[in-house]
């Protein structure tokens, strides 16, 4: 994982920039462990700006307990960022989304349609047992 590019996508994701040290370390701990995916798209990212360094190059500013991403730091974040490539891009489908018709009450499965008339004849002996 690529300690800077996450500390910035992470800043990012916070209102005005900022997020306090416990939180940045809390999304930080959360992560580093959610998997490889996480690990290889930082590295991928960093590879765009090798010579990352989010203080020298001010890109993170250190306030009131907490770190704020800066404008310079959008703009390499933003430079870092994947595009999709022109043949990647699909036009916009602009149809309503089909909703699934609902499901025939006959076309349950077998063994659905057999409990049920025993679930509810127990609920009625137990009824009658309890009252």
């Amino acid at each position: 994982m690529n300690f800077q590019v996450t500390v910035l996508k992470i800043l990012l994701s916070y209102p005005n920039g900022f997020a306090s040290m416990p939180d940045l370390k809390r999304d930080m701990a959360i992560l580093a462990t959610s998997g490889p995916d996480w690990a290889a798209r930082t590295k991928r990212m960093g590879t765009r700006v090798p010579e990352l360094d989010l203080f020298t190059q001010q890109l993170v500013e250190r306030l009131n307990g907490g770190w704020r991403i800066t404008d310079k730091g959008r703009a390499v974040l933003e430079l870092m960022e994947p595009r999709p490539s022109t043949h990647q891009l699909q036009p916009e489908d602009t149809r309503a989304p089909e909703l699934p018709s609902p499901v025939p009450a006959g076309s349950l499965p077998v063994e659905l349609r057999r409990r049920e008339p025993e679930r509810l004849g127990r609920r009625r002996s137990s009824r009658l047992t309890d009252g």
